[in-house]
């Protein structure tokens, strides 16, 4: 299969925006047992502006774009240079992909990163993607991970599109505020009703919420799956098809 693994801020990173040691390393042991299965694994990984505003030794995350952009500048170098390494133990390569809205939006650019991606592909390396936020802004810019997942996994042809984030999927009412609800496993059609469902913007590091992943699933081109990256063993639970997280089931045209 060729999977899209997109992983959040709060996946990642420690409320103070410092890497979370212990669940990264899973991960990418993880991961990469699952390349060395046979799969094709592309990243979408977020937590660069988190992890410079830990560098920073920032209060909060910041609110203006210059300072959001300078974050992001510091914190992808400690980010890639931590995949790189931790990767690099099980012999696999990685390769940093920065994108902007016009790589994906320009037909002759998108055409060119989609060549790039089944190039790395081929050459069994693991492409780590995000998007270029030391000079994307909120106006000009794709403006969150999970639509740039699902971008990806479109541009990829993927099988499989894999959310992880601190959630375990999509419920029947909000699960913090209601006793009661009750995780979908499976959606079969995204109607408005399954909109409604959908809240706002995630945690203080991220940028993402519900809202974004259900648009993520109407666009992907594929099966996607909400799952909690907790335990990242909840990866081999989710290729096993055991019963986690909530799969979103492409509609047949």
């Amino acid at each position: 299969m060729r999977l899209v693994i997109k992983i959040g801020t709060s996946t990642l990173t420690h409320a103070t925006g410092r890497l979370n040691l212990r669940r990264f390393h899973a991960l990418c042991e993880t991961i990469s047992d699952i390349k060395n299965a046979g799969h094709e694994v592309i990243l979408v990984s977020s937590g660069a502006i988190a992890m410079g505003v830990g560098k920073l030794g920032l209060p909060a995350r910041p609110d203006d774009v210059p300072t959001k952009q300078a974050a992001a500048a510091v914190g992808q170098c400690e980010l890639m240079d931590a995949y790189d390494r931790s990767f690099g133990q099980y012999h696999h390569t990685v390769a940093q992909l920065l994108i902007a809205r016009e790589d994906v939006a320009v037909p002759e650019r998108r055409e060119n990163f989609s060549n790039t991606l089944f190039r790395l592909l081929a050459l069994r390396a693991l492409p780590i993607i995000n998007e270029n936020d030391t000079v994307s802004t909120a106006e000009f810019g794709i403006g969150d991970n999970d639509t740039l997942a699902a971008i990806v996994a479109q541009s990829a042809q993927a099988d499989l599109l894999i959310l992880l984030s601190d959630i375990d999927g999509l419920f029947s009412a909000d699960p913090h505020r209601d006793a009661n609800a009750k995780r979908i496993p499976v959606v079969e059609a995204i109607t408005d009703d399954i909109r409604k469902l959908a809240g706002g913007k995630g945690t203080p590091n991220g940028t993402g919420g519900m809202a974004t992943k259900v648009h993520a699933a109407e666009i992907c081109g594929c099966d996607m799956v909400i799952a909690n990256g907790f335990h990242p063993s909840v990866l081999y639970d989710i290729l096993e098809g055991k019963d986690v997280g909530t799969r979103f089931v492409r509609e047949k045209k």
